[in-house]
């Protein structure tokens, strides 16, 4: 049965520095192997890289499988017959994803898509992890361009704000969806608020973590990964 909806899908957005970033997908698409399980992530730079694998398997044949992290990289999966698999079943062999801001030690900023629960938990069970981004997401410290995104239980709310402002949060915005009225719900159901910090050292990403009510942030420091930066047009 033809779905309509899901073939005249299209990016909602217009994808900025496209041609560098395509450069970049190009190489993340050359890494794919018959048989690998790949962690897809969300935004812009995820779908220019999906599709360029979705170009390869269709004219090699490819055998693969993919964990995406939002829903709306699930349904790009479907439009170029990428079959899904689930954490039940695979581990990720790696996995690619975009960040909104990376610093020297390779510490990120994600989560202006909402889907840093799914992203962080995939990038913990993949063995490699490759991040794109284009120069502007290249900064000398963790907050310059972007707030630290943190998903919240809706109860919680007001006891997380009351624990963020105790360890030095100086901003807490509650993020605004688009396109419905009210707040941004996450695919989990949860709120998000958009926080800025005075300062932010090594832990401070399991000191977020560690307030009830937190379900994840998007901090992410530590992890295993290479940066592939695609150059500014």
């Amino acid at each position: 049965m033809e779905n309509s909806l899901i073939n005249n899908l299209e990016w909602p957005a217009e994808i900025t520095n496209r041609n560098g970033k395509e450069k970049v997908a190009a190489e993340i698409a050359a890494k794919v192997k018959d048989g690998d399980v790949l962690g897809v992530g969300s935004g812009s730079t995820s779908y220019l890289a999906l599709l360029a694998i979705a170009e390869r398997v269709k004219k090699e044949k490819l055998n693969i499988r993919a964990i995406p992290t939002s829903l709306e990289i699930s349904m790009f999966c479907s439009k170029w017959g990428i079959p899904l698999t689930t954490l039940f079943e695979h581990k990720p062999n790696w996995l690619f994803d975009g960040a909104d801001e990376v610093d020297p030690n390779k510490s990120l900023i994600k989560g202006r898509g909402g889907a840093m629960f799914k992203e962080k938990l995939l990038m913990s069970c993949s063995p490699i992890n490759y991040i794109i981004v284009d120069e502007s997401k290249i900064v000398d410290k963790l907050g310059t361009n972007f707030p630290v995104p943190i998903e919240v239980f809706p109860q919680a709310l007001l006891h997380v704000e009351e624990e963020l402002k105790k360890i030095g949060a100086n901003e807490i915005v509650l993020r605004p969806a688009k396109g419905k009225d009210g707040p941004c719900i996450t695919e989990n159901g949860n709120l998000i608020l958009d926080c800025r910090f005075n300062n932010m050292h090594s832990h401070f990403e399991k000191d977020i973590k560690a307030i009830t009510g937190v379900i994840e942030s998007g901090l992410f420091m530590g992890y295993n990964l290479e940066v592939l930066v695609a150059a500014n047009n």
